[in-house]
């Protein structure tokens, strides 16, 4: 027999009854039922349940090892599978019809009482968590979700070579690129005074790679982003699954995509049902008709811009503000307490209330702001909401970009509080038509507004004959239940192209040729039309495991101030290193040591 398990915890079932094994795992959990002590082993495979009975030869001495050793020690049993009686069986459980009766015990590796408990939840604090993270992967929950990455990656590789992409790695230690965000910067020993940046994404390379002849490039990437943590966004480090092809337009990208993600939502993700094909909403209608560019289509309602009901009205709440209306059909029924909480939850927003009307059966309105709307302003609203009898309608007012992130979130709790919300269903959705360019509110600069690397539609005729405000772009993001999966673009593989649409953003040409000169390079030596995109694989372990937290789905994820609890990082570097770097430290005024 082996020397640590014939069998793993998770195998044995009704045909083994009879079979001497031997298993090795943790001690899961315990329980003494008049004498007769039950024990839980746990592998990474699953659970078996072992039994010592206090009349069997030679058993004392295993019922006070297994009574006394501290849960999470691991052991070697020895044993016999025997039947649990059909009473007794476990349904829950794979190895649930047996129980092993334990003759003997080795202890494999002593353990400490542990910091929190494994064999349930116990509320304990993700700073608690990660600063023991070795334990809180042992926790199923958990194991279930690393798990589940790692078959949803594997699938993803088998799609992507299915489709005829071929698997690529690009550099790690790179130049700086402009992504938005801050870099992650690599002191050269060799070069003194200069960097690498770790990659905020491989755009740039992966570009080189379509240049270069390689017409179907993917990689399941690592990206490297020194930016604030969110529930849907890790700090430090996060992976993606990295696209580009030759000689593709926008629809293109969007079937090779829409295929991964349906099979891939459809294989793991709980039976719910994948909405398929993914319909394609422009950025303006969508920030007009859902208050954001990450619009959940779950929520069965639409804001609507009122502005024009109330310009020049008396109700000053309202007048010479971008107000947005969301109409809610059906509440009648629906009691005071209704609205008071929706008030609540638009207020923890910061919005300072929620103002609402609601309409009667003879299409008048009541509500605390009824009294102040003239006839024309109800026939107006009513008219622009398309309200009806028991229609509730709630209000956001004021300036128009803040008026958009609260009445968004209005809108898709108000859907779930009055049953206009669809449940078990994975909704995506293609935002098409960005603007290329954007205006800085300090600084009233224009900017690009997405990826400086993407085609303008129109092409050079656009940037030279549009306001830089109406051109749009051949870019898209994917959209799943109001989670952006991805940005995309069809490139600009055109230097004078390039040159035009950064000038308009303030770069000259000498900015243009010391910041992109590979780029431009690569450009000028004949490069195909070709586009991509880079959906997070985090973000989609996320919504398959129905996990409201992205670092619950990555295995050792740093905290939300950037730090690793269990390894220590960030941490100081000796005099030693740093000389070695021609480094030198300088700290803030207020931080010490």
């Amino acid at each position: 027999m082996h020397r640590y398990r014939s069998h793993t915890c998770g195998e044995l079932r009704s045909a083994d009854i009879g079979s001497d094994v031997r298993l090795s795992g943790w001690l899961h959990n315990r329980r003494n039922l008049g004498g007769i002590l039950f024990v839980d082993l746990r592998d990474h495979y699953g659970v078996t349940q072992l039994i010592v009975h206090p009349e069997a030869d030679g058993s004392g001495p295993v019922i006070e090892r297994l009574s006394s050793l501290p849960k999470e020690t691991v052991v070697r049993v020895d044993g016999r599978v025997v039947s649990r009686g059909a009473e007794n069986v476990n349904p829950e459980l794979a190895t649930g019809e047996i129980d092993v009766e334990v003759s003997e015990v080795e202890v494999l590796g002593a353990s400490e009482q542990v910091p929190f408990t494994i064999n349930a939840d116990d509320g304990v604090n993700e700073e608690r968590r990660l600063e023991f993270r070795f334990l809180d992967l042992r926790r199923e929950r958990m194991h279930r979700n690393i798990m589940l990455r790692s078959q949803v990656i594997a699938a993803i590789r088998r799609k992507m070579t299915e489709q005829g992409f071929t698997e690529m790695a690009t550099p790690i230690l790179s130049a700086t690129s402009p992504e938005g965000a801050r870099d992650y910067l690599v002191p050269s020993r060799v070069h003194p005074g200069s960097f690498y940046a770790l990659p905020q994404a491989p755009q740039q390379f992966k570009q080189l790679l379509m240049i270069a002849g390689f017409d179907r490039y993917f990689q399941i990437a690592p990206c490297f982003r020194d930016e604030d943590a969110r529930a849907d966004r890790s700090p430090g480090e996060f992976y993606q699954l990295d696209v580009e092809m030759s000689f593709v337009e926008q629809e293109d990208v969007f079937a090779v995509i829409e295929r991964v993600m349906t099979e891939l939502f459809e294989e793991f993700g709980r039976g719910w049902h994948v909405t398929s094909p993914f319909p394609r909403i422009p950025y303006r209608e969508a920030m007009a008709k859902y208050g954001t560019d990450k619009p959940d289509l779950r929520a069965r309602l639409e804001l609507t811009d009122v502005s024009h009901v109330f310009e020049g009205s008396g109700f000053r709440a309202f007048a010479d503000q971008h107000v947005r209306a969301l109409g809610v059909p059906d509440t009648a029924g629906q009691p005071r307490r209704f609205f008071d909480e929706m008030g609540d939850f638009a207020t923890g927003l910061g919005a300072k209330g929620l103002a609402w009307v609601r309409v009667g059966e003879d299409m008048t309105l009541t509500g605390p702001i009824a009294k102040f709307l003239t006839e024309e302003n109800v026939e107006a609203l009513v008219t622009a909401v398309g309200a009806k009898p028991g229609t509730a309608i709630f209000f956001g007012a004021g300036e128009e970009a803040e008026v958009s992130r609260v009445m968004s979130a209005v809108r898709v709790e108000a859907a779930r509080r009055a049953g206009h919300f669809e449940e078990n269903v994975f909704r995506f959705c293609w935002i098409v038509d960005f603007p290329m360019f954007e205006r800085n509110e300090d600084t009233g600069a224009i900017e690009f507004s997405h990826n400086p690397f993407s085609m303008p539609q129109g092409g050079l005729a656009a940037l030279e004959e549009q306001h830089p405000l109406d051109v749009l772009a051949w870019q898209y993001d994917i959209v799943c239940n109001g989670v952006e999966l991805s940005s995309g673009a069809i490139r600009n593989h055109e230097p004078e192209i390039m040159f035009k649409a950064f000038g308009i953003a303030g770069y000259s040409p000498e900015d243009v040729e010391r910041d992109f000169g590979g780029m431009l390079r690569a450009f000028r030596y004949g490069a195909p039309p070709h586009g991509g995109i880079a959906p997070g694989v985090d973000r989609i372990v996320m919504l398959l495991a129905g996990e409201p937290n992205i670092r619950e789905t990555i295995a050792f994820p740093l905290n939300g101030n950037a730090e690793d609890l269990l390894m220590g990082a960030p941490s100081p570097v000796d005099e030693t290193r740093l000389r070695e770097l021609h480094l030198s430290v300088r700290k803030p005024p207020t931080q010490k040591g």
